[in-house]
């Protein structure tokens, strides 16, 4: 019930408008309430009375109906659509909130969640599961109450009719109670088994269409369709189970719809056959039991899509309930100005406590406009360093200074709009190239894209392309070459203009062309601002102001290029190793 309570914190600010769907639809309802008492006033008033002249019954028929059409076709059309059009538009405003929170959240969440969690199952949260939640506005908040309201309308009409009929009418009452009950719970269980086998699915099926080229490459077609199938027949048997369950509940309940009318028809059959009841009152009361046992129907089988609709409410803040693991102090300040100086004091890290710790006591000063590279074998914590100055993981031990500033005192926002990125496999959205420029400062005018643009060597390959800087670069940027879309990416972060600037791999796997391109752009990127550079290829390093050697998250050398190299430690010895791989390739090349 917690997360029901919560879910209606959404429906508050709309409670109004529910209470007026709910008047609207009570009319609505009421009309077709009056069909029964209708049809006993023609026949027990109009047809069986004879103390009417054939004339005066063709009169009171023709007046009758001269009402119920006025009722039925001016009155009902407008009430009918207003209330349709009311708790639709309730239903989609509040799922427009939940989403609109959901993405906010989604937004928050760490790099650690996403590196553990499949895209496709964060999407079917946020669309699938939110959508089944409009089920328990509409039907939960409205449709229901206007049931019962028909039901109980009916049962008092009813009752002035004949109260022993009305009682055999509802006998059978407590046994929907009963049913309802027995399968609800059981029912939100495989509605909770069946929303996690699809997630798997649409989780399983973005990942493999977004690896189709790996796929291909490696003919790969028939073992990705067994990969598939496993999963899609997990998920068919989850779905079978709630319907075989679902159909458990709809044949009970049915079965017990089908047994009251006969109850009332056989015991008003009695009474009509003694002379106790007028046809008109029984053929009325078989009207009024479709009015009640309708809408009970409709309420048991309201209770079946409830379980479901429940049940997705249960999934959407298990969701929202994800912790953040980057949350700012209370007392956070804002990171106004950076001069550009950087600390590491004794940091140390691990991704958790299970983990083996990934950088162990590093102690590092970099002074404002240093260029420091970060150089060392795969794995040895290079690029685990740089993700902690924006916060993207908080250090487990040690600090990190800014100006002087422990970061974990800065609101991480402020402080990741200071820090400019390139890297190995930058993320274009499916846009033109402007609006991806545009990402380091949205606000920005077209002429200063273009500079920026200018500033990455990215302009004169966009006004090559036929649609120039609105060209569309598809989904990740799939219509630009490896070095496009780095030269795009630097020309965000130029346009962005940040006082630190974080390098990550931004010229490995480049073509010799695009990799001087690049590396130009990088040098005029980095010009008069911190920088840090994680780099493979040591050649495109030797300028920095100092390199940093990394091994198993240790520094086991600083220096400049020449120093380390005099000095023939790890990094000379690495650097040899690349030379004579250059030598190799350049040869092999020839």
């Amino acid at each position: 019930m917690g997360n029901i309570k919560r879910y209606l914190a959404f429906v508050k600010p709309y409670k109004g408008k529910i209470a007026l769907t709910v008047l609207i639809g009570v009319f609505k309802f009421s009309i077709p309430l009056l069909m029964p008492l209708i049809i006993k006033y023609v026949i027990d008033d109009i047809i069986n009375a004879d103390s009417l002249a054939q004339s005066e019954k063709f009169d009171q028929l023709l007046l009758l109906m001269g009402g119920a059409f006025f009722v039925f076709l001016v009155l009902r059309p407008p009430i009918e659509y207003a209330r349709q059009y009311l708790a639709q538009w309730i239903g989609s405003k509040i799922l427009y909130d939940i989403r609109d929170k959901l993405f906010d959240h989604i937004q928050r969440l760490s790099l650690g969640f996403y590196s553990r969690t499949k895209t496709g199952e964060i999407i079917s949260r946020v669309i699938h599961d939110v959508e089944q939640t409009k089920t328990f506005v509409i039907t939960g908040l409205m449709n229901i109450w206007l049931d019962m309201f028909t039901i109980v309308i009916a049962i008092i009409i009813m009752l002035t009719m004949d109260p022993w009929l009305t009682l055999v009418a509802v006998i059978l009452f407590p046994f929907y109670g009963f049913a309802v009950k027995y399968f609800y719970k059981r029912l939100r269980d495989l509605t909770k088994d069946r929303s996690q086998a699809l997630a798997e699915v649409q989780g399983h099926l973005h990942e493999r269409v977004q690896g189709v080229p790996v796929t291909r490459s490696f003919a790969l077609e028939d073992y990705e369709h067994e990969q598939f199938d496993t999963r899609n027949s997990n998920f068919l048997n989850k779905a079978l189970k709630h319907t075989n369950w679902n159909a458990y509940t709809y044949s009970v309940t049915n079965t017990i719809t089908d047994l009251a009318p006969l109850l009332v028809v056989g015991f008003a059959g009695y009474l009509v056959i003694t002379g106790s009841m007028t046809v008109g009152t029984m053929v009325a009361f078989t009207g009024y039991m479709d009015r009640v046992y309708g809408p009970l129907r409709r309420l048991v089988n309201s209770s079946t899509v409830l379980t479901q609709s429940i049940a997705s409410i249960d999934r959407v803040f298990e969701f929202m309930d994800e912790k953040y693991d980057i949350v700012d102090k209370k007392d956070a300040k804002p990171l106004n100005r950076v001069h550009g100086e950087v600390t590491f004091n004794n940091v140390s890290f691990s991704y958790s406590e299970e983990d083996p710790t990934v950088l162990k006591n590093v102690n590092l000063s970099v002074r404002k406009g240093e260029t420091i590279a970060l150089v060392g074998m795969s794995g040895g914590g290079k690029s685990t360093l740089i993700s902690l100055i924006p916060r993207f993981y908080d250090v487990t031990g040690g600090q990190i200074l800014i100006d002087g500033q422990d970061i974990k005192d800065l609101e991480a926002r402020t402080l990741r709009d200071k820090i400019g990125m390139v890297l190995q496999d930058n993320i274009l959205f499916s846009d033109s190239i402007k609006m991806n420029i545009k990402m380091g400062d949205p606000e920005a005018s077209d002429e200063e894209v273009i500079e920026a643009a200018k500033a990455a060597n990215a302009h004169e390959f966009i006004t090559s392309l036929s649609g120039g800087y609105d060209t569309l670069v598809g989904e990740r940027g799939v219509k630009l070459s490896g070095g496009q879309k780095q030269r795009v990416a630097i020309a965000r972060v130029f346009l962005k203009n940040p006082p630190l600037l974080i390098l990550d791999e931004a010229t490995s796997a480049l073509d010799l062309e695009s990799e001087n391109l690049i590396q130009n752009a990088l040098e005029r990127l980095a010009s008069d601002r911190t920088t840090f550079i994680v780099a493979h290829r040591l050649a495109t390093i030797t300028h920095a102001s100092r390199i940093v050697h990394i091994e198993n998250g240790e520094i086991v050398e600083v220096g400049t290029h020449d120093e380390l190299i005099r000095r023939k430690g790890h990094y000379y010895d690495l650097y040899q190793v690349q030379k004579l791989d250059d030598t190799k390739t350049e040869y092999m090349g020839t």
